[in-house]
């Protein structure tokens, strides 16, 4: 559907769970991304996987390998310190912010070194790799986007990643990742949005979805169940939501808060009852600014207009959990 719509590149998030039960499916990502492989031309990102606690970084770093190689180069990794909501289902203690980010800083470290061919070897701090050897490997590493909330990630992300990816658009942060090393690197920033014909189905459907995203602090972090998000989101009204999310079909008010977000390359997730009406938006957008929007029933889609330091620009649909599902 999104190659059809016109869209450049695919997004998919990695998690165990998703926030709550209403957001549906959350599939493992990398059975899906081999799907992707065969039913779509389009490049692929995660966004993002955690390369630390769940999965081994040696074992992210074969899975990234595989993917790009049947992508034919067309796969980018994504990753981040991750959110206790996924990473302590083997009853692992959850480290605190600092060490989470060392640990991400050597997993990336573990990772390259294995896309360098042939026999490796990793003593470090926090992970061990012997006598190991990947066997499928791309013609080129994937990049490696970092995700960050707080200054000390955004710092990390410019310092060690090929790019940034984040979910609010704001100028600050993409200031500080180019600051930080990142001058010339991708970056990428996100909103959403629920378009529908009805303003009062939209608002409903955003809150009942998206309630989540009104958490504050470091909440999303540290919640580890979606029960735990249920119950903390029962204390977001609808009104909060709305005030966050342009919610409703009056493409206007859209573009005002596309614009308004336009000081970094905009991810936008959009949710359509009426595909037709929806789709109506997308010139709409292409014509005034080259933002990127995606369409689906009642699964949530994402849009990214990643900025690479030069002004190039490509269009991305992004399925974050549940995406998969379709609800009657």
């Amino acid at each position: 559907m999104a190659e059809a719509a016109g869209f450049d590149a695919l997004w998919i998030s990695d998690h165990f769970h998703p926030w709550t039960s209403e957001q549906g499916n959350s599939p493992f990502v990398w059975s899906v991304i081999g799907g992707l492989s065969q039913a779509t031309s389009l490049p692929v990102t995660t966004s993002v996987t955690c390369p630390m606690m769940r999965t081994h970084p040696a074992i992210i770093a074969q899975a990234a390998a595989i993917s790009a190689v049947m992508l034919r180069g067309r796969f980018s990794l994504g990753v981040g310190s991750g959110e206790n909501l996924n990473e302590h289902i083997f009853g692992d203690r959850w480290p605190p912010t600092d060490v989470r980010l060392e640990m991400l800083e050597e997993a990336v470290e573990v990772m390259r070194l294995l896309w360098e061919g042939g026999v490796k070897d990793h003593h470090g701090k926090h992970y061990i790799v012997e006598n190991a050897q990947l066997y499928t490997l791309p013609e080129e590493p994937p990049p490696v986007l970092i995700s960050g909330f707080g200054p000390k990630a955004i710092r990390l992300a410019g310092r060690i990643g090929d790019g940034y990816c984040g979910v609010e658009p704001d100028p600050d942060i993409v200031g500080l990742f180019r600051s930080s090393g990142g001058a010339n690197k991708l970056a990428h920033t996100g909103t959403k949005v629920c378009f529908m014909e009805d303003e009062a189905a939209a608002r409903k459907t955003a809150h009942r979805v998206w309630a989540n995203e009104q958490l504050p602090g470091e909440l999303a972090q540290e919640l580890p169940t979606p029960q735990h998000f249920e119950q903390a989101t029962s204390l977001v009204t609808e009104e909060m939501v709305a005030e966050a999310i342009v919610c409703g079909p009056d493409p206007e008010r859209h573009m005002e808060e596309h614009q308004a977000g336009s000081g970094g390359r905009l991810r936008r997730g959009l949710r359509a009852a009426d595909r037709t009406r929806a789709g109506s938006l997308l010139p709409i957008l292409r014509e005034r600014n080259p933002a990127r929007t995606a369409i689906a029933d009642d699964a949530p889609f994402f849009v990214d207009r990643e900025d690479d330091g030069t002004g190039a620009q490509h269009r991305h649909a992004l399925p974050y959990p549940g995406a998969l599902q379709r609800r009657a």
